[in-house]
């Protein structure tokens, strides 16, 4: 996938796993982009490792829905490491 196509996808993954997590007042442009770039890496490893499919690849419904799980198990540990420090 094209550079252009995972910031595309990361930032609406992130835009929209911060709006689930109720942290997208916190975040700015950049932060969902990278949050959906890690998000979907995370959600990747995790698709391909319980044999979902071929985890986030192009750009697609699929790959989107993978990236925002991903983003929000992200989001998630974030939240828990903060609150722990």
């Amino acid at each position: 996938m094209n550079i252009l196509a995972w910031i595309i996808v990361g930032g609406l993954a992130g835009w929209i796993a911060s709006m689930i997590m109720g942290r997208d007042a916190q975040m700015g442009l950049v932060a969902n982009i990278v949050v959906g770039i890690i998000g979907g890496i995370i959600g990747g490893i995790i698709a391909r490792a319980l044999n979902l499919g071929p985890g986030f690849e192009g750009f697609n419904i699929y790959s989107l829905l993978i990236a925002i799980v991903g983003a929000i198990i992200l989001l998630f540990v974030l939240r828990l490491v903060r609150r722990g420090a």
